[in-house]
This record gives C-alpha cells, structure tokens and sequence, in this order.
C-alpha cells in the first residue's frame, strides 16, 4: 500500500503507544478529535505484529523492538516516536526505505542529563560515594577520602549540543574554565556559553575532568565517535585525569578506560551508558572503586519521564497533521517558521520534479540539479530538495514519501545535487531543476509562487521564458514561427472533443516558438499523431501537472 506523504494530513489517525509513556501525553492524543489511541504496554513481539497492520504511529519507550518485520507488517504506518533520544531499539535503515519519520525527544531529558554528569563530577571531586559506603560499613574515615574541589580546574566537553551547554553552565557556575571540541560550533556561539573552543587534542592535553556529550557514531562513518577515546587519546592527557560518560556506550574505550583506570592515567570515571546493557556481571570496570558506575539513569527523573512523554505526543501529532516534525532522526527538520515560509514552494516543487521527469521521457536521467534562488534557510532548501525528489518519482514508484525519496532516486542510479544560489534571478524566490540525460542533453524547468495567494507558476521551460499555473493536462507544442499554427491545433483538438482551457507563448529562441496548453482532457494517441504529421510542428509532449 503506498505510504502517506509527509505534509499530508491523515482524517482519523490511529495511534499505537507500545510502552508506557507519561499519562499526560497519553491524554494530549486522546484529546484530538478523530484519533484512536490503543494503549498495548508489555505485549509480545507477536502481538505487536498484530497489532501494527493498521496503525499510522506507533510510540515507544526502550522496550518494544521497531523491527525490519514489524515495519513491513505496518501497511498505514507514517512515523515512530521514540520518548527518549536513543533509537536503537527501532530500525532506521528499514523505517527510511519505507518512507517511515523516525523521531526522538532529545530536549526532554536535557536538564536530567546534564544534572546526573555534573553529580558524577562532584563525586569524583568529592568522593561521596565511597564515604556513604564507608558509613554504612560503621567506619569513621576521614583521612582516605579527602578530595578536590571544582574551582579552578578545567572540564573538557566533547560536544555541545543542549546537554554539553547546560553542563557547561554548570561548570562555569562552580568557577570552571571550560575547553569545548565540537566541529558545528561557532565562535559567537562559544562566547555566549563563555566557553573556549579547542582542537579535541587540546582538551585531551589540558583538561583535569573531560565529560562527553556525542552522539554515537560508527567507525568509518563520518564524523565518526565510536572509540574516539582511546588509548592514544589517554597517552595524550593529564595524569589523575577523571572521565564522564552520560551519552552514548562505546563513545570511550571501556577496554582503554580499564587500562587507563588501572595504571592510574585516569583518576576515576563516572558512567552511566556502555557498550552492551545491562552491564554483565563479570565487566572489567566493576572492579575499580573510582569507577562510579550508574545502571542508564540519565532520563530517570519524574520530569524528565513527563517531558519526554507529552513531547513524543506532540510530535506524533504534529506529523499525523500534515507538519514537520522538531526532531526526526531520518528527516532534515523544519521549524514552524520556516515551514510556514516554504509551505507554497513545496506542492510547486513536486509539480516541478513530476515536469522535469515527464520532458526528459523517454530519455534516462543520469543526474538532478536542483536549485534554490532566494534568501531561503538550509532547512528550508532541504525540505523544497526533498518535495522534488518525491515529485519526480511521482507514478513511477510506490511508497515514496520526503524520507525515502532520495534513497529511492538513488537505488534508480540518478545523482542529485542541491544548490542554495545567492545569484540575481528574476524572481525575488525561484526554484529551477535541470536533468542531465545520458548523452549530456539537458532538460529544465523551473517556477516561483505569486501574489498574495502564493499561487504556483511554472517561469520557464528549458531555458524559455513563458508563464503557466501547473495544473491538469499540458501539451508541450515547439513549431516554427509562422502563422496558421495555432489554429490548425485548435481544429484539430475541436475534432478530439478537447478544449483549451488555456495557453502560453514563447517566441524567443531562434526561429521555434514554444506553446503550453492546458487541456480539459488528455487527447488520444492518434490525434498525437495527427498534431505532428504538421510539417511546421517540430515536437509534441503531453505532460500531465
């Protein structure tokens, strides 16, 4: 069954929250009109492969496993919602291919996060674990656990997306200097914080304290984190030095840190993500008393648990309603500003990419350029990109939607480029796409919104100049520049039955003019036929917008 588009509002969605999630968001679904919200916490693998066959979002915690299987088994199916920032539990690669907006919550749990890193930094300054341990085995020892204090040292942050600035708030707070390795921040951006960027071999070499906020990423990817702390990373820091991972398992070495743990390279280490989970019985890092281990708390507040709960709701609607949603792991995400802004370029858009595919027929298209004329965002290029992919995959291929269409053009061996243009061009806002065919013909098409209405104009066809509104059925005519033309197609399309509803002129170009008319209906193959027995007439091509 073809999957529903993104931007497109679903009637009367159905919702399935597989896992336990925070009442309040429970209740905000339930409170939209036409929705059919199924409650199904603790259900087997095989009841949820039951329950998904007519579903359009499903909710998750860590619990339920999203699989390649289950996917397949969601015909309806538009997006999952993860409450909580990791995914592992659901099939990305399999959501994508299905067109599926995977999301997460990664806000929702920033403020427990960042409190829980900065509690295992105070404890390995202040070694408050081990005395509550110490009190409890009835010992009064104040000479083995002494510490340090916070005040003047220097906390390496690796990344510093919301939960690295809220610790970096914190730790200037308590009289910090503050190093932050991160490739995507700005300096205006470092000086708001207060603090100072520096090369990842630089926190390494100068930091008393380094606290990791990445997302995990495999090796030979790129940007890859997996194993960034190493031992070559150890070699490179302080001796004493204390480590903090409350991001994602596998960022650190754990074989690396035991080493570095037992040499006394690193000071102590605060834990609460690791490679495999739980941690078995018998792992390495158990065994060393710095090594303050916490079994995965970071959301494990009553807030962050609520926050988390209502802001997967809310993104499930969002979605279901036609929008874009904040935080979509498999989706360039649109903020409300911007999507209000792009929203008329958008259906413009797909009608281009469906155009573009229809004028280079029966050619191949080797490769897609699609560019952006205007003060547009990133974001809102990203997501006009995406509406011409789907656009020209439009009657070709089924399932496509704004999340698989790249991978789908992609899998039909057509290159895209996308290019953001800030060169003058005739329209304050244009959007042109140009189709390289096997052989090196080009084919083009481009348009803009006007008016107040942000109505949809088709501006020009491969490099002519002429304005239409794309809609219904249009045939392309290129003839010579001579009179009687006109008239000869309108008596023959009157024999056909087909009226013209409407037309545009262009006679630039040497001695061709280029005509679109828009037909009520679709003339027959013979009166196609007919048209280009016309000496005069140099091409005929239906298009349908």
């Amino acid at each position: 069954m073809t999957q529903f588009k993104l931007l497109h509002a679903i009637a009367m969605p159905k919702v399935l929250v597989a896992d336990k999630i925070s009442p309040t968001g429970v209740a905000l679904l339930k409170a939209q009109p036409g929705y059919e919200v199924v409650e199904a916490y603790g259900s087997t693998p095989e009841q949820i492969l039951n329950l998904v066959a007519d579903v359009d979002a499903i909710l998750v915690r860590s619990e339920t496993q999203i699989t390649r299987e289950v996917l397949a088994a969601a015909h309806r199916l538009v997006c999952v919602g993860r409450a909580g920032v990791g995914v592992d539990n659901i099939d990305v690669d399999a959501a994508t291919e299905r067109g599926v907006i995977v999301m997460n919550t990664p806000s929702g749990n920033t403020i427990a996060t960042a409190e829980l890193t900065f509690t295992h930094l105070l404890s390995l300054a202040r070694p408050v674990p081990e005395a509550v341990q110490s009190m409890h085995e009835g010992k009064w020892d104040r000479k083995t656990l002494s510490g340090s204090e916070l005040f003047g040292k220097t906390l390496g942050v690796l990344g510093l997306g919301r939960i690295g600035a809220e610790v970096s708030k914190r730790a200037l707070a308590f009289g910090m200097k503050v190093l932050a390795y991160d490739p995507y921040l700005t300096e205006a951006r470092a000086k708001a914080l207060g603090v100072t960027i520096a090369t990842l071999d630089e926190v390494f070499a100068l930091s008393d304290y380094i606290t990791v906020h990445m997302p995990l990423i495999e090796k030979g990817k790129q940007g890859a984190t997996e194993g960034m702390v190493d031992d070559a990373a150890f070699a490179k820091m302080k001796k004493g030095v204390k480590i903090v991972n409350c991001a994602r398992g596998g960022i650190v070495d754990e074989a690396a840190l035991a080493a570095a743990l037992a040499s006394g390279k690193c000071g102590g280490c605060g834990f609460d993500v690791f490679v495999e989970e739980p941690l078995a019985k018998d792992h390495p890092l158990r065994a060393f008393p710095r090594a303050h281990l916490s079994p995965h708390l970071g959301a494990s507040t009553a807030e962050a648990q609520e926050n988390v709960g209502v802001e997967v709701a809310e993104a499930a609607i969002t979605v279901l309603g036609g929008g874009s949603p904040a935080n979509a792991v498999n989706l360039p995400s649109v903020d409300s500003q911007t999507l209000a802004a792009i929203k008329p370029f958008l259906s413009l858009a797909q009608k281009l990419g469906s155009i573009a595919r229809q004028l280079a027929a029966p050619g191949r298209i080797e490769s897609l350029r699609l560019t952006t004329f205007g003060t547009g965002s990133d974001q809102g290029a990203n997501a006009i990109a995406r509406a011409i992919q789907r656009g020209y995959l439009r009657g070709i291929v089924e399932g496509v939607t704004d999340v698989n269409a790249p991978g789908k053009l992609k899998a039909l061996g057509v290159e895209v480029q996308t290019v953001r243009s800030s060169a003058e061009a005739d329209y304050k806002e244009l959007i042109l796409v140009e189709a390289v065919l096997a052989g090196g013909k080009t084919v083009s098409v481009a348009g803009t919104v006007i008016g107040k209405a942000q109505s949809p104009r088709i501006v020009s066809i491969n490099g002519r100049t002429l304005e239409f509104i794309p809609e219904g059925m249009l045939l392309l005519i290129e003839n010579q520049d001579q009179p009687g033309i006109i008239g000869a197609l309108g008596t023959l399309l009157a024999k056909e039955r087909v009226n013209i509803a409407n037309m545009a002129l262009s006679r630039s170009g040497g001695s061709n003019a280029l005509a679109v008319y828009q037909l009520d209906t679709a003339p027959g193959d013979a009166a196609i036929a007919e048209i280009l027995r016309n000496p005069a007439i140099v091409s005929a091509k239906l298009i349908e917008a």
